[in-house]
């Protein structure tokens, strides 16, 4: 539907783990020319969403309420339920039906967007965000010029339990804006994909990996390497927000426990994110799977992780290895679940859920 020039990627300059696994910048980049907005200060916010027409609905809402609310929305579903509760006439919303997958729906909608905006934000469709997220978003792009993204923290995050609620989420956010004190701090280290922003001038020939298909793991870090090539992505304290976590819309365990294993040695080679990270995130999932597929949680399919990371270790074993065969995986377990071979879909979280060992 929509047309996203490729781009080569260089590596992602030098890092280091931190206690929790995450990676933590050493050295700060700094590239001339950055702050220079394309045209005036104007901030877009893209959504991809699935299966969530409700969520999606008030986020869209929340966002239109915040203290500086953005110049435009782009919203983009796989199908048409996914927007059934959006109005697509509301004034400063474009709501589309676009590719499946959330690297072709993000492209899409930076398709859409275009060079129009200065400041672009992406939030999963199960984020709420602080009422002063975008404002002080700007303030950090306009203070900091060697600034090229950011991401900020959560205050709870529902994909590590059953889900929470909007309104207990809502009502944290509240809280946490009523009491909110200070700007907060900058922290060299990229933590949550489920709520970040650029500058449009870092992300010129940049565009989300559409080598991964469906969940796209991973794809946030290595859009985050792409980026770093332009200057520094930080996590901004003063941006909080609460993720939901909620289970609908989401495919069956097997591919996610596949895509762990693919796309994480498809990003090792191609350069984007360091290799330590990737080798110690697939071997504490692998080993988290195996460990709790004797006893799994209720909300997530543990048994089915584990069986897609088996198919995968097998395909590298053959030399097939690859993020897109992962669809062929969907495929295959899809027919099975219809006929009652396989569990259902597994209960699993956002697209873009912390990369942790949860």
């Amino acid at each position: 539907m929509f047309q996203n020039e490729t781009t080569s990627h260089e590596a992602w300059s030098t890092s280091v783990s931190s206690d929790n696994g995450l990676c933590v910048r050493t050295e700060p980049l700094v590239m001339e020319g950055l702050g220079k907005p394309v045209r005036g200060k104007e901030i877009a916010v893209i959504i991809s969403t699935r299966g969530r027409p409700d969520i999606v609905n008030a986020l869209v809402r929340q966002i239109s309420e915040q203290s500086k609310p953005p110049e435009h929305i782009f919203v983009i579903g796989s199908k048409a339920e996914d927007i059934s509760r959006l109005n697509p006439d509301r004034h400063h919303l474009t709501v589309q039906i676009g590719r499946t997958g959330s690297a072709l729906q993000r492209n899409d909608a930076l398709a859409l967007a275009g060079s129009r905006f200065s400041y672009i934000a992406f939030f999963d469709d199960d984020f709420v965000p602080s009422r002063f997220w975008l404002e002080r978003m700007f303030e950090v792009f306009e203070s900091r010029p060697d600034i090229a993204g950011l991401t900020g923290i959560l205050l709870a995050d529902g994909t590590t339990t059953a889900g929470i609620p909007l309104h207990d989420a809502q009502a944290m956010v509240r809280l946490r804006d009523s009491n909110a004190t200070d700007k907060g701090s900058l922290q060299e280290e990229f933590a949550y994909g489920s709520n970040m922003a650029f500058r449009y001038s870092a992300l010129r020939n940049t565009a989300f990996d559409e080598r991964l298909p469906l969940y796209a793991w991973l794809e946030e870090h290595d859009f985050r390497g792409q980026v770093e090539r332009h200057g520094r992505v930080v996590r901004a304290d003063a941006l909080w927000g609460v993720h939901l976590g909620h289970k609908q819309g989401r495919a069956c365990g097997v591919t996610l426990g596949y895509s762990q294993i693919a796309n994480a040695l498809y990003l090792a080679n191609k350069g984007t994110v360091p290799k330590h990270y990737l080798a110690k995130l697939v071997s504490q999932n692998l080993l988290i799977n195996i460990a709790r597929s004797l006893w799994p949680e209720p909300f997530v399919d543990r048994r089915g992780r584990l069986l897609g990371n088996t198919v995968a270790l097998a395909d590298l074993v053959r030399g097939r290895i690859a993020p897109e065969r992962v669809l062929k995986v969907d495929e295959s377990w899809s027919a099975k679940a219809v006929a009652g071979e396989e569990p259902s879909p597994e209960r699993h979280g956002s697209s873009h859920e912390t990369h942790s060992t949860a």
